[in-house]
């Protein structure tokens, strides 16, 4: 049976995740940062990264905790390469950070070829996806990792979870090739936290091979699962542990304390990295029969896609799918249980409430 989605306006949405900011001290601009990467998470169908989530990592983790810090600036790091930059995020909101992080590759990329950004004493900027998206949209290569809040993911072989979620996302310009930017977004778990929290509100069963409960057994209950598995087996665990070593190289510290109990000359704070390529900056000008590099990327995929392979779908298809179904419902879609706890966050910060008898259905 397919579920019922109720339709709710961009400006409402965006009026109640605004309101949940700025009255936790965030500024106008910040929580205007959150409100734009909540909407696009929704609009693309990413309902693991919306702003329920976003709200919920603030209450567990951020603001309310000292692991976000309203309204301060980025530090800005001296360095040698003009091409890579290093931020001290210095806990300013992590959606905040890396919209401001992309730009700054994007420019970068222009100027240089390629762009990268580096950032320590960060939290958490939900939905990677998002950001390369917009960048693959503006005609470039972009990629993205980040130390997840927590160390929630046994690794492979484990008894006890050590890693973070620890999610990997790149956007490729293919707009011009097949409609759409092809982006490529995953935790390294089978399921990101996010998905177990909204079986939680839903009711639905976890999927099998995705958790464990605490005594390290697997179980699909949601609200037994204590810790996730990495997906693939060792590769996930291979994907997962890069994002902690380039993460200590920045700066980030253990992860089994990320987001937890201060622990004496230890860093609780996540890290991000950022990279943007210029297409141009890669091109070797060859293609053939004489194909521009945009025919040559339409051609691959076209060949990929070929052979009997036609109902295959390509990464960012789904995300790009839903966001034509919100567009043409002319708004945001949300389950029953999501405008309810949408209303619960604008209860408690004195937004106006969602009616959802008067909420259009899609």
């Amino acid at each position: 049976m397919s579920e019922t989605f109720y339709v709710v306006p961009v400006a409402a949405h965006e009026a109640i995740v605004t309101a949940a900011y700025t009255s936790r001290g965030f500024t106008a601009a910040e929580a205007g940062h959150a409100a734009r990467l909540a909407t696009a998470a929704t609009r693309h169908g990413i309902r693991t990264h919306n702003a329920i989530k976003a709200v919920h990592l603030d209450d567990l983790f951020g603001s309310k905790v000292g692991g976000c810090q309203p309204a301060t600036e980025i530090k800005k790091l001296p360095g040698r390469f003009a091409a890579a930059e290093v931020w001290d995020a210095q806990k300013k909101l992590g959606q905040a950070v890396a919209w401001e992080a992309i730009d700054r590759c994007i420019e970068l990329a222009d100027t240089y070829g390629t762009g990268t950004v580096s950032v320590d004493n960060a939290f958490h900027y939900l939905w990677g996806g998002g950001y390369v998206m917009e960048a693959a949209k503006r005609g470039y290569l972009a990629y993205t990792n980040c130390t997840a809040s927590l160390a929630e993911v046994v690794p492979f072989g484990g008894v006890f979870p050590t890693l973070g979620t620890n999610p990997h996302s790149w956007g490729f310009p293919t707009t011009e090739a097949v409609g759409f930017p092809v982006v490529i977004d995953w935790a390294t778990s089978v399921i990101a936290m996010g998905r177990v929290q909204q079986f939680q509100r839903e009711g639905k069963p976890l999927p099998p091979g995705a958790a464990v409960d605490k005594d390290g057994q697997p179980t699909a209950d949601p609200n037994a699962a204590a810790s996730l598995v990495p997906f693939g087996g060792h590769k996930g665990y291979g994907l997962a542990l890069i994002n902690e070593m380039v993460g200590a190289l920045i700066g980030g510290s253990l992860p089994t304390i990320r987001s937890r109990a201060p622990v004496d000359n230890e860093k609780q704070s996540c890290t991000f990295y950022f990279q943007v390529i210029h297409p141009e900056a890669i091109s070797a000008g060859c293609f053939a029969a004489g194909r521009s590099q945009a025919e040559n990327i339409k051609a691959v995929l076209a060949d990929i896609l070929g052979h009997g392979n036609d109902s295959c779908l390509l990464p960012g298809q789904i995300e790009a799918n839903a966001a034509a179904r919100s567009d043409a419902a002319g708004g945001l879609l949300f389950s029953a249980a999501e405008v309810a706890a949408l209303n619960e966050i604008a209860a408690s910060s004195n937004a106006a409430l969602l009616d959802l008898e008067t909420l259009g259905q899609a």
